[in-house]
């Protein structure tokens, strides 16, 4: 028994020594403003949009798993080998978008943490804690090195926990949930249309192809290969790996969305609170019906995943700016050594700080941050896309019939969602 139980430990160990940028990107992927929309979309929809949650997984899946894959085959992450096999201004126009809709992502995610502060400590004033999260975010990524920060990123992403252990705390009526997960329910008014793109937008984030990209090729330079030629040699031997890692890190992430969006739809959407401004409207509107237990771990749960996102939305709009013009990059680096780099990092948080200091809606700057992450993200898929089946960039290793099939697909997708975002508002 004691011989079973070791190894199941031990199978165990080696699948957590597996997960590296995938898992910390998937959770990434569900910060304080995506936590808004799914909070939104069960709110005002119940759970009309739940089967967006697996639907959108194999779109994210196989994107990132693209886009990691390009990483490990080039040895370089996205906007280098943007700038090396195309056109400089589209990797201006697409980096700069890509940018602008990381600081009012980290704004957002900002002003929804130092909020949840408020819940545990009522009587600080908002700024107090909005300053004191901006500076502990930019010291741990400036000056903690990545090979530490990675460990902390990787358990930190296990707080999502807190939204599922939500759905255990409250009742679900279960025939309605699969039914609703499976069968897709879709309408054309302008609020659902928004919704969906909202949906969509902060779940296939422009932000994480180049943070995805970047980070693989951190892990490699942290194992020691330091030089391209090392590591277009030895990445592509990490494929299986990278593979089980990306979809491990996606699944968590729509395992988390699922989760809120059942929670909302259960809660606020029967009791008819339809309209959630922020995150944390989410978790005091959610106290009276799922109790102070639900209430206090959603809440923790925005906190957590705030510092998790926030160095990957100012960490991606870093790599951007170092690769397009050639500075030395790298969280591994010290300061010194890449002034530019981190530099940005920390631009970009104060940014994003000050954006809660002009009284933007919560709610508007979530829908602005969508809505830009949806024009965005077909310009960044097709370069993916064009990159990963580049049998000149990638030879053997370049994206087969299946993987183009679905990036193609999600590309056209989202150019779709993209359009009719801009129609609608016209």
């Amino acid at each position: 028994m004691a011989i079973k139980i070791l190894g199941i430990k031990q199978k165990i160990k080696k699948c957590w020594g597996c997960l590296g940028p995938g898992l910390v990107t998937g959770a990434a992927d569900d910060d304080p403003s995506g936590i808004a929309t799914y909070s939104q979309a069960g709110a005002s929809g119940g759970f009309r949009h739940l089967w967006l949650a697996p639907f959108s997984l194999v779109l994210m899946g196989v994107v990132q798993e693209l886009c990691a894959r390009i990483a490990l085959v080039t040895g370089r992450g996205l906007a280098e080998n943007i700038r090396l096999h195309y056109s400089k201004y589209w990797l201006y126009i697409c980096g700069g978008l890509v940018v602008f809709a990381n600081t009012l992502n980290i704004g957002a995610d900002l002003g929804g943490m130092a909020s949840a502060v408020q819940i545990f400590f009522p009587n600080i004033p908002f700024a107090i804690p909005l300053i004191a999260i901006a500076a502990i975010t930019i010291y741990l990524e400036v000056f903690v090195s990545y090979s530490v920060y990675a460990k902390y990123l990787k358990w930190l992403a296990m707080t999502l926990l807190a939204y599922i252990a939500t759905v255990l705390v409250i009742h679900i009526d279960l025939t309605e949930l699969l039914r609703a997960a499976f069968v897709p329910s879709i309408s054309f008014d302008r609020d659902s249309v928004l919704m969906i793109a909202a949906i969509l937008g902060t779940t296939i984030s422009p932000y994480l192809f180049f943070w995805q990209t970047s980070q693989e090729v951190e892990e490699e330079i942290g194992r020691g290969d330091d030089t391209v030629d090392k590591r277009m040699v030895d990445g592509p031997a990490g494929i299986k790996q990278m593979r089980f890692d990306v979809w491990a890190g996606m699944a968590f992430s729509n395992i988390v969305m699922f989760a809120i969006i059942t929670v909302c739809a259960t809660t606020l959407f029967k009791a008819g609170i339809t309209n959630i401004g922020s995150a944390t409207d989410a978790a005091e509107a959610l106290r009276p019906f799922a109790g102070d237990l639900a209430y206090l771990l959603f809440s923790f749960g925005i906190i957590s995943t705030g510092f998790l996102a926030i160095p990957v939305l100012a960490g991606s709009s870093a790599y951007i700016f170092a690769e397009t013009f050639k500075w030395q990059e790298g969280l591994e680096k010290k300061p010194k050594d890449a002034v530019y780099f981190y530099g940005v990092i920390s631009l970009s948080v104060v940014a994003g700080l000050l954006f809660n200091f002009f009284g933007i809606n919560p709610i508007k700057a979530l829908i602005y941050t969508s809505v830009a992450n949806a024009v965005v993200a077909p310009v960044g898929l097709v370069f993916v896309l064009l990159l990963a089946g580049n049998k000149k960039v990638m030879g053997a290793f370049r994206a087969g019939f299946w993987g183009k099939l679905v990036g193609w697909g999600t590309t056209i997708l989202m150019a779709l969602v993209a359009i009719a975002v801009l129609v609608s508002f016209l």
